[in-house]
């Protein structure tokens, strides 16, 4: 199966449900970039990969999740990964992406993390 996209919102946080395979081969790839360009060149700045129905991704894919975390970054945005198993788990922790991008198992926890921090805290 080639790689779907779809798009939805919670609170401030705009989520992109991945489905298939996110490589060079089929062309996915170039389509995960140019999508993720369009969200991040739109309003979107807190980004949220939900990875739970993603089977496959390579280098390339892992390229494209990084730059497009750098990217959001530099405008005060953020992005985080949702549900990673199987093959891409072990992909993405050879590549240690989880040491420079968090990572959730549950999608509620994933959105609230998005919020400020209260700084002054109460204890």
């Amino acid at each position: 199966m080639g790689l779907q996209i779809s798009t939805r919102e919670a609170s401030e946080v705009t989520i992109l449900d991945l489905r298939g395979r996110a490589t060079m081969g089929g062309g996915e790839s170039e389509l995960l970039d140019s999508h993720l360009k369009k969200v991040v060149a739109g309003s979107a700045r807190n980004l949220l990969l939900n990875l739970k129905e993603l089977t496959h991704v390579d280098s390339s894919g892992v390229g494209i999740i990084v730059g497009t975390c750098v990217s959001l970054r530099r405008k005060g945005g953020d992005l985080k990964l949702l549900g990673a198993h199987d093959g891409v788990l072990k992909v993405l922790t050879v590549f240690h992406l989880f040491d420079v991008i968090q990572s959730f198992d549950d999608e509620a926890r994933a959105v609230a993390s998005f919020r400020p921090q209260d700084k002054e805290g109460d204890g």
